[in-house]
């Protein structure tokens, strides 16, 4: 079985609980309750960001948090993941990714992913021609609200690094359920 690491989980319940604030607890109340049993019980237990946790259950909250505050957008989640990656590449790590070639940070970033999901291989594909792929074999059609994430952490980082037009796409999406989704991204 496919796991994140717990620290992944911890902002998007913060997300869903500030509904509580726009809506009181009844609309808490609501969204809460149309999550599944697991999914629920890990949203009302404290998260240990060391822990391990169902993908099944982040995809989950992932959609609730999409229905309950972006009316449906996906995209919500790629603006969400590129302010993360922004926010923990300040100051020295900042310099590290800025002075990193592109294939550098894609390399990077696959090795990061590896230490979050558990049960999900990583393959980079990077060469010298502007482009590179990354497999992940291990997610299912269930996990494509994922994508929106993974697009959003490419993205920002490679355009932190220096990398112009840089465009991230699923070229395999997690929705076809195939052996392998693969990340396709270009760059100028």
């Amino acid at each position: 079985m496919a796991r994140i690491k717990g620290t992944a989980l911890v902002d998007t319940i913060k997300a869903l609980k500030a509904i509580k604030k726009r809506g009181g607890q009844p609309e808490l109340e609501r969204v809460v309750g149309q999550l599944g049993a697991e999914t629920r019980t890990i949203f009302d237990a404290p998260v240990k960001s060391w822990d391990w946790y169902s993908i099944d259950v982040f995809a989950e909250l992932l959609e609730a948090l999409v229905r309950e505050t972006a009316n449906g957008n996906p995209e919500i989640l790629t603006e969400r993941s590129e302010q993360v990656v922004d926010s923990q590449l300040r100051g020295v790590y900042r310099i590290f990714i800025k002075l990193g070639s592109p294939g550098y940070v894609i390399k990077r970033i696959a090795a990061v992913h590896e230490t979050y999901f558990d049960g999900i291989q990583i393959i980079p594909e990077v060469d010298d021609s502007r482009q590179a792929s990354i497999k992940y074999v291990g997610f299912k059609k269930r996990h494509a609200i994922l994508q929106y994430t993974i697009i959003g952490f490419f993205r920002k980082a490679l355009e932190l690094s220096g990398a112009k037009q840089v465009q991230v796409n699923f070229k395999v999406p997690m929705s076809d359920d195939a052996a392998y989704s693969e990340v396709a991204i270009t760059w100028a």
